[in-house]
């Protein structure tokens, strides 16, 4: 098989002081073959997905073993990922041959697959299905709008997926205990995190498969990265009584020294001789004038790396002890900085809508101007602002315009 080795610099997956990966075990990658196609396919009428004991679709994303068989006829090979279970233990996990076929079928083609001519089973592949409540009877908190004080989250909102479970649970278990006590429920918006995406997608569209969280569902991906998590979203934790003060106290550090290090490259200039040989290093046009250093530093080919070798950087960087996590902050923000202004002015004018409550009681059949398809969906889904009436499928600029008008705006 082929080894898929892990990162060369593993990342952490918390913010907080916990130790870095230092050992790591490599998965494998082999393929399927046209022998082990027509193996499988000695077995599809017994499968359940082919029989039709099985009805419902499956997820569009992790398609079984003979789904791609059908689904790609004209391949003859697929990719099979086998990631070990844990460090003491012999098991691994084959991923790419998710299967509800007859225990005698997978074996035997398992078996002719390179690599696992000696392979045992601890336990076959097996088939789910699940069935799920439709997520547009639902409140952005998870509540659902006909029974007062019942959460739902999960699978049972039509989501595949741990990750899209574990972030449901989090915010009803987060919204139940909020509304027994009194308190205003706690929504993130769609600019604020990925949750927010998941779940205003989810009550405002429905859906029609499994859904899964993809960054592409995401219009301000560029506010939602990996490295601001803590900055974005520690503040709304630590007022909610989930976040300690310690990881407050990281996270404001984090914050405060990569603001410093970017104001640093605003105020700093550089002489031509200094930054020329770098320019120079990555066939970047040469500059005849000092400049501040942010400038030279948003060029495309110039690094963190770069900017350090210069003694006025590397200087600031030792007085500070700024970390790595502070200087991927700071290179970022100063990167993509035009960007991130963009995309921050465009959700602040979707904010300006979100602000124009639509009434619970609001009756859309009175608003003849709206298209009959607006009407509909506008009834059935119930949006709470118009922000996310205008997300609504069917819904068009127009109908905003129209509801607007009537609501004042």
């Amino acid at each position: 098989m082929i080894p898929q080795p892990g990162d060369v610099y593993p990342e952490k997956f918390s913010y907080l002081n916990t130790p870095i990966l230092k050992e790591q075990r490599d998965c494998h990658m082999t393929h399927t073959s046209a022998l082990v196609h027509d193996l499988l396919r000695e077995g599809f009428d017994r499968s359940p997905m082919f029989n039709g004991r099985i009805k419902s679709l499956g997820p569009r994303y992790c398609p079984s073993i003979e789904d791609k068989i059908n689904r790609f006829a004209e391949k003859d090979a697929h990719q099979i990922f086998v990631e070990p279970e844990g460090w003491h233990t012999v098991e691994v996990y084959v991923n790419g041959f998710s299967t509800s076929l007859p225990e005698d079928v997978q074996y035997r083609a398992l078996k002719s697959v390179k690599g696992f001519e000696n392979v045992k089973f601890f336990r076959p592949g097996y088939a789910i299905e699940y069935d799920y409540f439709p997520p547009t009877q639902l409140r952005h908190t998870l509540e659902t709008k006909l029974v007062n004080n019942l959460y739902f989250a999960g699978q049972i909102n039509g989501t595949t997926g741990y990750e899209e479970a574990a972030s449901q649970g989090l915010m009803a278990g987060i919204n139940a205990h909020l509304k027994i006590n009194e308190k205003e429920p706690f929504i993130l918006k769609r600019d604020e995190a990925y949750i927010g995406v998941l779940i205003d997608d989810l009550i405002t569209k429905g859906t029609e498969e499994p859904y899964r969280m993809f960054t592409s569902r995401a219009e301000y991906r560029t506010l939602l990265r990996q490295d601001n998590a803590d900055l974005r979203l520690t503040p709304k934790s630590f007022e909610l009584g989930l976040a300690t003060e310690e990881r407050m106290g990281r996270m404001k550090e984090k914050q405060d020294k990569s603001q410093r290090f970017v104001e640093f490259f605003k105020k700093t200039s550089f002489v031509p001789d200094e930054i020329n040989p770098i320019l120079e290093e990555v066939s970047s046009a040469v500059v005849k004038q000092s400049d501040k250093l942010f400038k030279v530093f948003s060029r495309p080919k110039v690094t963190m790396d770069h900017m350090l070798s210069l003694n006025s950087v590397s200087d600031f960087v030792k007085e500070n002890q700024l970390n790595s996590e502070v200087l991927e902050q700071a290179e970022i923000q100063v990167k993509y900085s035009g960007y991130i202004e963009k995309e921050k002015n465009n959700a602040d004018k979707l904010h300006r809508l979100e602000n124009v409550k639509i009434p619970e009681s609001f009756d859309y059949s009175k608003l003849k101007s709206l298209s009959y398809e607006a009407r509909e969906k506008l009834e059935a889904i119930r949006p709470v602002t118009i922000s996310q009436a205008s997300r609504i499928s069917g819904v068009s600029p127009s109908d905003i315009s129209v509801l607007l008008v009537f609501l004042g705006r």
